[in-house]
């Protein structure tokens, strides 16, 4: 399998499409998810996990909140992941995120996941080589757990993001004033280390069992549909219906 290399791949949108068509087509494309999400809550025989990591500013949130806005909110949950707790580093590194894990019939984003383990611990050098490998054997075991064994699909979009425009999306939250509640200065010095982050996640996505999806990011436009277009066609793959009630015979 040929190996992902970032650096190669294009973060923004291709050149013949119009920007405000593909904006009307997330908008329809957000409605056809939220029914068919409906539906697989109230079928609540699958469960759907969308992952979503990135670089800071690479547009997480602003994929949650379009891709997924017409959703039944008592069928949909997202958990942003912050640095663990006391509690949480008492525990085995999965422990705090599988029991975010989905039961059937909901859907969980996790804004950031458990490949924070292996990313700016690796960056940072808290782990060594050894366990990275270690840590990325148990993700791709946990997976494939809620995958085979309880009817989970992992969908994982990797938000590709030029270092140009994570420049000018930080810096917009010391300019605008209602952007400023989102600025942490722990974002500039994690920009920094961006050739190291590059490497991890490279590491992340090439040795991972289920497949990223590497969603160029610099325009918001073409982000959110490039997430909707793919969670959309998953959801037509599910196929949920809507329960009906048994006829009772005469």
């Amino acid at each position: 399998m040929t190996k992902v290399k970032l650096s190669a791949i294009k973060t923004t949108a291709p050149e013949d499409l119009d920007k405000d068509e593909i904006k009307a087509k997330v908008k329809k494309l957000a409605k056809k998810i939220g029914d068919l999400q409906n539906k697989l809550y109230a079928e609540k025989k699958h469960s759907l996990l969308v992952v979503l990591q990135g670089m800071d500013a690479s547009g997480k949130d602003g994929v949650s909140k379009n891709v997924f806005a017409n959703c039944n909110p008592s069928g949909i949950d997202a958990y942003s992941f912050k640095k663990p707790t006391d509690e949480e580093f008492s525990h085995d590194f999965l422990w705090r995120c599988h029991k975010l894990a989905p039961s059937k019939g909901h859907t969980m984003i996790f804004i950031r996941s458990h490949y924070e383990d292996i990313l700016i611990q690796k960056v940072h050098k808290w782990i060594d080589d050894e366990r990275v490998s270690k840590r990325m054997a148990a993700i791709n075991s946990f997976e494939d757990l809620l995958q085979f064994d309880n009817n989970t699909t992992v969908l994982k979009f990797y938000m590709h993001i030029s270092p140009e425009r994570q420049l000018e999306k930080l810096q917009e939250r010391l300019d605008l004033p209602e952007k400023q509640w989102k600025h942490n200065p722990g974002d500039w010095e994690e920009r920094k280390l961006w050739s190291e982050y590059m490497d991890a996640y490279e590491h992340a996505i090439n040795e991972s069992h289920i497949p990223w999806y590497i969603v160029p990011a610099d325009q918001r436009w073409y982000r959110n549909y490039f997430v909707a277009k793919k969670v959309l066609e998953v959801l037509e793959e599910m196929d949920p219906k809507l329960p009906v009630l048994e006829k009772k015979e005469d």
